[in-house]
C-alpha cells in the first residue's frame, strides 16, 4: 500500500512531536529512553494483538534490537 500525499504531509506535520522518543538510539541513554518508552507502550496495549499501538512497539522493539546487537556484550556462559 503506498503512502498518500496527504498521509505523508500528516506524518511530516507530527513527526516533531514523536521523533525524540522515536528514534534509533546511539547512546546509553537514548536506549534507556526507549526502553522506557517501550515499557510504557506494552502496559497501555498488553497483549491485544488488535491494538492500533500494536505496529509501534514493533518497530520500537526492532530499534531497541539493533542497538542491543550493536552495543551490548552478549554474556557467555
Amino acid at each position: 500500500m503506498a503512502i498518500s500525499t496527504i498521509e505523508l504531509r500528516q506524518i511530516t506535520d507530527l513527526w516533531p512531536r514523536v521523533a525524540g522518543t522515536l528514534r534509533a538510539p546511539h547512546t546509553k541513554e537514548e536506549y534507556g529512553e526507549l526502553l522506557e518508552a517501550m515499557d510504557q507502550l506494552m502496559q497501555k496495549v498488553g497483549g491485544d494483538e488488535e491494538h492500533p499501538l500494536k505496529s509501534l512497539m514493533e518497530v520500537m522493539a526492532v530499534l531497541i534490537e539493533n542497538y542491543e546487537e550493536e552495543n551490548v556484550a552478549e554474556v557467555t556462559g
